[in-house]
């Protein structure tokens, strides 16, 4: 199944294989998926890769958030720390619970 990170400020021009590439040095990327815009088809900025372990999307967080990608520096999120932000729920986010930190 693998464990889904963000990606953001990606620059428009990066390719799937360009973040596959960066992201393969901390471990098996299972996929990638770049965020576009339905009627242009211009990249929105951001994507997402899946790892195959949580281990690696750690690595990968840790590794990556920062580094240079093309003529940008990127931002490496948890999703699942992102999306119990985003959802509204009572108390800051939390959904009550329990995930594992990343280091």
């Amino acid at each position: 199944m693998g464990v889904e990170i963000f990606v953001g400020h990606l620059s428009g021009a990066v390719t799937e294989d360009e973040v596959r590439k960066l992201f393969s040095v901390a471990g098996t990327v299972s996929s990638v998926h770049l965020v576009k815009n339905s009627g242009s088809g211009e990249l929105r900025g951001c994507g997402y890769v899946r790892m195959s372990t949580e281990d690696e999307a750690c690595e990968a967080i840790g590794l990556l958030n920062g580094a240079l990608l093309g003529d940008s520096l990127i931002v490496v999120k948890d999703v699942t720390k992102q999306s119990a932000r985003e959802s509204g729920s009572p108390g800051g986010g939390r959904t009550g619970k329990t995930r594992s930190k990343h280091r």
